[in-house]
């Protein structure tokens, strides 16, 4: 046995879940991350300040943002098989420190008016926490809910949408307090209360994204919970009993199917989410509906919720139609809905929001579905890895969908003059990427059999066997973990059991949240005021 194998083992076996272990502790250790990370959606709360102090341009302020999500795509794919090898603890752990570090090296930067720390602090070395916080409990979550592979992910991918409507009023506050004038200066806050926003955020998260670490656990070789038959995937289209590794995963049609059906569903929807706040001011320029600048951002937090919303929901519905079947809703159900906003979505307000909090929805709702159809597809043995090699087609889209949106509005006229004609022409091409995606969604099939991988080589790393998806027995409960294959349910006992009840666990990480779904629905009823 190799000393990678040996510590790889180790590392395993030191947060295996003892006898009894609540996997509904799990879900909010992997929020616990995901809230966390997300605040990298709410940067805009302090864009303005960044430009004011470092006397620089838009552009170069919004490309650290630009670095954190290209560091995020990455490094999802380069660690991804590292995550998989090591476990979830060790991923979180990481994590947390790249994406705390992240800050404090922004926050010297600030200080010291060096604007290249703040790219290597918040987008480089953040970018890369980013990544493998993303990533981390994806395949622990699957583990677990081999029943519900759908719902669990999108509990904590739900958490990455989630996270921005918390940064955003907490960062508000935070720079309120620190800046007494911030609230009356146009939102634009000084240098030194930038710099006590990054090293506030820094540590709270480093905490937070901790105590998720501390109380994630894997399921022991085996484990399934009560009731849950193995056999019963057989007979659900497209879900594999077998497992195929990510290198393999690569050279199979499936995985760039998936690729292109994705990156196809995220290019459309981020390119409504990114000009969001303008869009709906210039759906009604000069009509009797007109939108104010305030309006417009209560309908940004909207879109927010709604992102957040379809990551749960729509997710959690694939565990009963399917994950190809969800995939046509959102690929299929897109290019109706952008064909309605392309001609109906200046009509009245209320049609216009309907419509794009459905994209938007549907948008998120991709994101989340993603992880348990790879699962379906590949199976368990290397499901993170292939999941971060996926998130390139985030990359992708994020660079494609606003460049084909701010382009063709760059030919139909200047900001602040459009109208809804001239957002034609790029809902429309929309479309047509939609049914590209359809087209790769509906071309997928199961994956050949020349790809699964050696059933000895996936039980000596995993413990788990191909010809069930979760082997051994069963267990004494809906959450309890039994011995499988191994005859060993845990090679560390009670030790690997936290004394932390799964309701405490829940109200740490959902009291925030709901403070930010308040406040976005609170700022979001400006729309209709």
């Amino acid at each position: 046995m190799s000393v990678t194998t040996v510590k790889r083992s180790t590392a395993l076996q030191s947060i295996t879940a003892g006898p009894g272990f609540n996997r509904w502790l799990i879900p909010p250790a992997a929020l616990a991350v995901h809230l966390c990370i997300g605040q990298a959606y709410a940067t805009s709360v302090y864009k303005s300040s960044l430009i004011d102090h470092f006397q620089a341009s838009q552009t170069a302020i919004g490309v650290i943002f630009s670095i954190a999500i290209v560091m995020l795509g990455l490094s999802a794919a380069v660690f991804g098989t590292w995550v998989d090898r090591f476990g979830p603890r060790r991923a979180m752990i990481v994590a947390a420190i790249c994406w705390a570090v992240g800050f404090f090296v922004g926050a010297l930067g600030i200080a010291t008016g060096q604007l290249w720390l703040v790219y290597l602090g918040y987008g480089g070395i953040g970018g890369i926490g980013l990544g493998i916080g993303y990533i981390s409990p994806v395949s622990t979550l699957i583990k677990w809910f081999p029943d519900r592979p759908g719902l669990a992910t999108g509990l904590a991918i739900m958490g990455f949408g989630g996270g921005a409507m918390i940064a955003s009023p907490l960062s508000s506050w935070l720079l309120g307090a620190f800046d007494p004038a911030f609230a009356t200066n146009d939102g634009v806050a000084t240098g030194d209360a930038v710099m006590k926003l990054f090293l506030t955020l820094g540590a709270i998260y480093l905490v937070v994204m901790l105590f998720g670490a501390w109380i994630v656990r894997v399921p022991a070789p085996g484990w399934a919970p009560k009731g849950f038959d193995p056999a019963a995937l057989k007979a659900k289209p497209l879900v594999t009993t077998s497992h195929t590794s990510a290198n393999s995963a690569l050279r199979t049609p499936q995985f760039w199917l998936l690729w292109v059906a994705l990156f196809c569903n995220v290019t459309a929807g981020i390119g409504v989410l990114e000009q969001a706040a303008p869009m709906i001011q210039d759906f009604f320029r000069d009509s009797p509906f007109a939108v104010s600048a305030t309006a417009a951002a209560g309908f940004v937090g909207l879109l927010s919720l709604c992102n957040m919303g379809g990551r749960f929901v729509w997710s959690s519905v694939s565990d009963f139609i399917g994950r190809k079947n969800m995939y046509l809703v959102y690929l299929a159900g897109g290019v109706g809905l952008y064909l309605l906003l392309a001609f109906t979505g200046s009509s009245t307000v209320v049609v216009f929001i309907l419509v794009t909090a459905v994209i938007i929805s549907f948008y998120g709702g991709g994101f989340a579905t993603a992880p348990a159809y790879l699962r379906d597809l590949f199976g368990t043995y290397q499901v993170g890895a292939i999941h971060g090699r996926l998130l390139t087609a985030w990359s992708a889209a994020g660079i494609a969908g606003p460049l084909i949106v701010n382009g063709v509005l760059d030919t139909r006229g200047e900001p602040g003059t459009l109208h809804a004609g001239d957002y034609r022409p790029a809902l429309l091409l929309m479309v047509g990427i939609l049914v590209v995606g359809l087209i790769a969604n509906l071309l997928i099939r199961a994956v050949a059999s020349k790809h699964h991988a050696d059933p000895e080589v996936v039980r000596a790393a995993t413990g788990v066997g191909s010809g069930s998806a979760i082997s051994g027995a069963s267990g004494d409960g809906p959450d309890a973990v039994g011995a499988g294959a191994s005859g060993v349910a845990t090679a560390t006992g009670a030790a690997a059991k936290p004394r932390v009840p799964p309701i405490v666990a829940w109200i740490i990480v959902g009291v925030p949240l709901a403070y930010g779904v308040v406040q976005t629905f609170i700022n979001a009823l400006k729309l209709f005021e």
